[in-house]
């Protein structure tokens, strides 16, 4: 199996499920400024399709796995933070609201495609000016969509969630178990 991703978290999640797999990172332009749940869809079937490209020689019937994720306030993705001023923002903004972890998932197995979306809405308790300031100081926002990670520091941030815990540190699991069942099978 072929993970389509150059992400810590999901190699993480896939090792602890004992899925065996080796890592392609795609070299692909993501779509952003429209809708996020769409783009999320769209930018894992890009990387699907870039690694695919990449790999049909040796195992045309290899199983790709590509995932994009990202969080929506007010139905507008934020994107990864570019700095700790924006990270702040982006505290300021979620505090005591709403929002969602969106992630595409595409599973490309001897040329065929499935795919699929799944969302966690995740609730932030109000957040003091201390609070914001330990979390941006920390650093953890670096790199992350939406400025936290939810496996960390990033928990205490959390007044509750609705849905796939897994899904907001970076894999659907349930989903990839729906789209991917034979992973699961050892």
């Amino acid at each position: 199996m072929l993970l389509a991703s150059g992400s810590p978290q999901r190699r993480e999640i896939l090792a602890k499920l004992g899925i065996e797999f080796e890592v392609e990172v795609p070299g692909v332009e993501e779509l952003s400024g429209g809708d996020p749940a769409a783009e999320v869809v769209e930018n894992a079937r890009r990387k699907a399709a870039a690694v695919a490209g990449l790999t049909v020689g040796d195992d045309p019937e290899a199983l790709i796995i590509a995932c994009d994720t990202d969080v929506a306030l007010d139905g507008r993705a934020l994107g990864k933070p570019a700095d700790a001023e924006e990270a702040r923002s982006y505290l300021d903004r979620m505090s005591g609201r709403a929002h969602q972890v969106l992630s595409g998932l595409v599973v490309v197995r001897g040329g065929e495609e499935l795919s699929g979306l799944e969302r966690t809405t995740v609730v932030f308790k109000p957040l003091s000016e201390p609070e914001k300031e330990r979390y941006v100081n920390f650093g953890e926002w670096r790199g992350r969509s939406g400025g936290y990670a939810i496996q960390t520091l990033g928990s205490t941030l959390v007044e509750r969630l609705e849905g796939s815990v897994s899904n907001v540190v970076g894999l659907p699991v349930g989903l990839l178990a729906e789209l991917a069942p034979e992973l699961f099978e050892h």
